[in-house]
């Protein structure tokens, strides 16, 4: 095992742990030596991520949110509305997906957080830049929706669903 590979599995691990993770313990499952899981977490911080040292062990501090696939289907001129009705309930549009017939899974990121966002989104769907991946598919296309809860995406599923657009929410 490479130490980038090593670095990632340290991570892994401390991010899917309920309880703090002891470096012993890390240095253990790695053969490796407590003073390497020092290094290897000096660099997991370096990187980016906000690893907390705590008495019983390694936190990551990191927000966590929860993400749902929602599959809709509307018109260009109800993309404000979608957008909006998802941010305006706390939800982040991370992507755009369709399954097309010929071209199979394509899919770009939007990461919508904000009317703004929404906004300038949509400024440059109708300078002509280019048009909407859902035109591709009839209008039915994917979104991976991320919010603080699975409450915030149950709200956004029955806004989606009153409003027409949802066909189906695929639970993550």
């Amino acid at each position: 095992m490479t130490g980038a590979e090593r670095r990632d599995a340290v991570l892994a691990r401390i991010k899917n742990s309920k309880t703090p993770v002891p470096g012993k313990l890390l240095a253990s499952e790695h053969e490796v030596s407590r003073q390497v899981i020092v290094q290897d977490i000096a660099l997991i911080r370096a990187s980016g991520h906000d690893i907390i040292s705590t008495n019983r062990g390694y936190i990551l501090n990191e927000p966590s949110a929860v993400g749902r696939t929602f599959k809709v289907c509307h018109t260009d001129d109800q993309l404000e509305e979608e957008l909006y009705s998802i941010v305006d309930l706390g939800g982040c549009v991370k992507n755009v997906m369709v399954n097309h017939k010929v071209y199979g899974h394509l899919e770009a990121p939007l990461n919508i957080t904000s009317r703004r966002k929404a906004d300038e989104f949509i400024a440059d769907i109708r300078s002509g830049k280019s048009s909407p991946l859902k035109n591709i598919t009839s209008d039915y296309h994917y979104h991976v929706v991320e919010a603080d809860s699975a409450k915030t995406l149950d709200m956004i599923e029955e806004m989606l669903d009153e409003k027409g657009f949802l066909i189906k929410s695929i639970k993550e």
